[in-house]
């Protein structure tokens, strides 16, 4: 289920856009206010951002360049007003991947949204690099200490969901969820079995355990 983040103050088109995301299987999370918003993705995970440019306290485009210079490229759709070209010109500059003008049809942020979470899914992402790690997502490779590590598909998806968001602690429920695509039934210990393997190809600390909680990389290698 894709997750959106909405930050517009306008509460009527917001509740529109809600409604909608919501009836073709969106989860939406709505902030008015620039600075909520802004940092609703620094520390959450999102499929896209539907990002109003004129907002109270920071305008909108101040936060999209702010996550732009964190290297967080979440797709962003920016809504502005009819008459402003420049604005638009100023955001796609400034990293937005869409944009919609007010007033806009329901189906067309739908059709937009969709569009962009295809074309980042796809994406050539650069290499990710953490500690002895390199990982390319274009081809799904990964090398350990300069040499190419033979994973499975299930390891891969942990290993890029885990490189992708390095900060984040990651609930096994959150991993089956990226794994459920490969396989209906997920038995109960098939995470801890992965990370396992995980561990024995890249070293045993590379992947700490949070009890109780999840998963996370060890912190310790992200400077290396």
């Amino acid at each position: 289920m894709a997750r959106i983040l909405l930050i517009e103050d306008d509460s009527t088109i917001a509740e529109g856009i809600i409604l909608g995301l919501k009836s073709h299987g969106m989860m939406v999370d709505w902030f008015s206010d620039a600075r909520q918003g802004e940092m609703a993705l620094q520390e959450d995970m999102f499929d896209a951002v539907l990002l109003d440019l004129t907002l109270p306290k920071d305008d909108g485009m101040t936060v999209l360049q702010h996550w732009r210079a964190k290297h967080i490229d979440t797709p962003v759709l920016i809504i502005t007003a009819r008459d402003a070209i420049a604005n638009r010109v100023a955001g796609l500059n400034a990293g937005a991947d869409d944009y919609l003008v007010k007033p806009f049809a329901l189906d067309e942020v739908i059709a937009r949204l969709q569009a962009l979470m295809r074309r980042s899914q796809g994406r050539s992402q650069p290499e990710i690099h953490y500690g002895e790690v390199s990982y390319q997502p274009h081809n799904q490779q990964v090398s350990y200490q300069g040499q190419i590590i033979e994973l499975t598909i299930k390891e891969v998806a942990i290993l890029e969901q885990m490189l992708t968001h390095p900060k984040q602690i990651h609930s096994r429920a959150s991993l089956e969820d990226k794994l459920y695509g490969w396989q209906q039934d997920i038995e109960s210990n098939a995470i801890e079995v992965h990370i396992h393997h995980l561990r024995k190809k890249l070293g045993n600390d590379f992947i700490l355990t949070k009890r109780g909680i999840g998963y996370y990389l060890n912190p310790a290698y992200s400077h290396h």
